[in-house]
């Protein structure tokens, strides 16, 4: 009688090269990662950022002498008449950093068209000019409510109201504008006129007898 070969695959090397490894493993390989994830490439990281961008690492902050006085990527709320005024901003009080946000009110929204009906009013009366040519940035917030910026329009539509608050021609005033206005480092996106920076330069060109309440 023939016998046939035996087809029965052969067992698994029970050698400890085939075992997994144990929790101790596991441990040491959670650490590695931690360590590496979590401490090791945040601080390289920190380092390399403050070395190669000291100013941004250090939040853009604009000093006027030795005194902090804001940074460049926050707006301010300005008023009286000697100052260039920014978007309205949604965050808690205005421009506050901790809550920012955008009005979350969709365009359809009455009240989001009251608001900026009311505020188109307002700056029309402020600025002496008819409330179509008043920039739709100087009516809407930014999504976070931060926004350092306005549009060349918006702070142009201001020049005249400034010039005379300050005694200067309005072409010195757009010689400011020109030097407050930022672009992207890639050339993307539009111009911004970042209205702190204008503002601070406004006070070393044409000081103010009493700077109003900010």
């Amino acid at each position: 009688m023939t016998t046939l070969p035996d087809s029965r695959p052969e067992p698994l090397d029970p050698s400890p090269t085939g075992t997994q490894p144990g929790l101790l493993g596991w441990l040491r390989f959670t650490a590695l990662w931690i360590a590496v994830c979590g401490l090791a490439y945040p601080a390289v990281t920190t380092l390399l950022g403050g070395a190669l961008f000291p100013a941004q690492a250090s939040g853009s902050l604009i000093t006027r002498g030795t005194q902090v006085v804001g940074s460049a990527l926050v707006g301010q709320t300005f008023t009286g008449d000697g100052y260039f005024i920014g978007r309205p901003s949604a965050a808690g009080s205005g421009y506050d950093p901790v809550n920012a946000s955008g009005s979350n009110l969709a365009p359809s929204n009455p009240a989001l068209r009251e608001r900026a009906q009311a505020l188109s009013r307002q700056i029309a009366a402020r600025e002496g000019v008819s409330a179509d040519r008043i920039p739709p940035d100087l009516l809407t917030a930014s999504g976070s409510g931060l926004d350092p910026h306005i549009s060349p329009a918006g702070a142009q539509v201001q020049v005249p109201r400034v010039a005379r608050a300050r005694g200067l021609s309005q072409d010195a005033v757009l010689t400011l504008i020109a030097g407050a206005t930022e672009r992207s480092a890639l050339g993307l996106g539009q111009p911004g006129v970042n209205v702190l920076k204008l503002n601070l330069a406004l006070d070393a060109a044409a000081p103010l007898p009493a700077t109003p309440a900010r």
